[in-house]
């Protein structure tokens, strides 16, 4: 496992993303190994007991734990300042895997409605089929998370920034709502990557994310993660983890540990081309909105300024004429994609309103501010001004 330095000093991000938590075999390789396998042979049966007890330290069977996917769990470990973490085979695995074991029947959930259609989808049907009663609330609005809670409240739910609008809620007052409460606060964090927002230490108890997006990075496989103290893993998360099968294969953790070895300076330079975009897209006569974490108009920059460590690799906006105008442009992109995927190397552009939240119904898409001419644009590494040329191209179009 990797160390601290010898002074102990904990290792900068950067760092910890090439070299946090690897494991090496008796062969002494420089990359990290890639564990096909599905279970393991014991020296003795005795062994086999031992480990099965918990005894005995070591790997029982892939959809537990496998090394490959623990020098993935343990590198953002390192990288969130977590006790522990499972890995799962999906974003949406993570979240559902959560909800799941953290609350039961007759309990009650607080989320804000500012959420993929996903994740409402297991806080309005799956738990509610469990017993499991629900609020959801403008998560901005720290009355209303105090207003929801109830004897019952059990758990907290949030995306910051917020898909696709990019509202910034504020992690650590919220905590302190859901503690006072008894209840744990849990993020979805994967708009803003680690490398921007850490809400563990912002007062959060779990935090999840879609390794899918900006951790592989280059649109290859899925996965997910989700990290909290130990204590927190192994009295809710461990049994039902094991028993489900929810678990990450070896072969996307092996991906997903090279996406981390880039994140740094792929999120640094996707957040400096969203900037500029957003920038030139405020210029225009034909764009009625702009949403960019970065810019000092964001409604919730002041809550940026104080929890994030920078803006974000996407923007949003609102092109003028609606669902005909949105469509048009996205159409003349030559270098955009048109993808519901974002984090990727390649710039992707999404309608909302038709696709990742086209379940909502239309007051719901109106009062989370999902209009018919807005667009979420995912940038992507190629050069900035290329692709400010491609937008001016677009616009034309509309």
């Amino acid at each position: 496992m990797t160390k601290p330095n010898s002074d102990g000093r904990a290792l900068r991000p950067a760092t910890t993303m090439v070299h946090g938590g690897t494991m090496r075999s008796q062969f002494g390789e420089t990359s990290e190994a890639l564990f096909l396998t599905q279970g393991f042979v014991y020296d003795t049966a005795e062994a086999a007991e031992a480990r099965f007890k918990g005894e005995e330290p070591g790997f029982i069977y892939s959809r537990y734990a496998n090394p490959t996917t623990r020098m993935f769990e343990e590198r953002m470990m390192a990288l969130e300042g977590a006790g522990d973490a499972r890995a799962t085979a999906s974003g949406m695995a993570a979240v559902a895997c959560v909800l799941q074991c953290a609350v039961k029947a007759g309990d009650h959930v607080v989320a804000a409605r500012a959420l993929f259609g996903s994740c409402l989808y297991i806080i309005e049907t799956v738990l509610a089929r469990a017993g499991v009663t629900a609020t959801l609330v403008d998560g901005r609005d720290l009355d209303q998370w105090r207003a929801a809670v109830r004897p019952e409240t059990k758990l907290f739910f949030m995306e910051t920034p917020t898909n696709p609008t990019l509202e910034v809620i504020d992690v650590a007052a919220v905590a302190e709502i859901a503690h006072a409460a008894g209840a744990i606060l849990v993020v979805d964090n994967v708009f803003a990557t680690p490398m921007l927002q850490r809400p563990l230490a912002l007062g959060a108890d779990v935090v999840v994310y879609s390794a899918t997006k900006h951790i592989d990075g280059q649109g290859r496989c899925l996965g997910g993660i989700v990290l909290s103290s130990e204590e927190w893993i192994a009295e809710n998360l461990h049994d039902f983890f094991r028993h489900t099968g929810p678990s990450l294969s070896p072969f996307n953790a092996w991906t997903l540990l090279k996406g981390l070895e880039t994140l740094p300076i792929r999120v640094k330079a996707q957040m400096e081309s969203a900037g500029r975009i957003a920038d030139h897209l405020a210029g225009s006569n034909k764009i009625a909105r702009v949403i960019y974490p970065g810019r000092p108009d964001h409604p919730d920059a002041a809550i940026i300024a104080k929890q994030m460590q920078g803006g974000s690799t996407l923007v949003a906006f609102e092109v003028k004429g609606g669902k005909e105008a949105a469509f048009r442009f996205s159409n003349a992109l030559e270098i955009v994609k048109i993808s519901n995927n974002l984090g990727d190397a390649k710039s992707l552009i999404t309608h909302p309103a038709t696709t990742t939240h086209k379940n909502l119904t239309e007051e719901a898409r109106a009062r989370l501010g999902i209009d018919a001419g807005l667009l979420r644009l995912s940038t992507g590494l190629e050069d900035c001004d290329d692709l400010i040329e491609d937008i001016e191209r677009a616009l034309a179009a509309v």
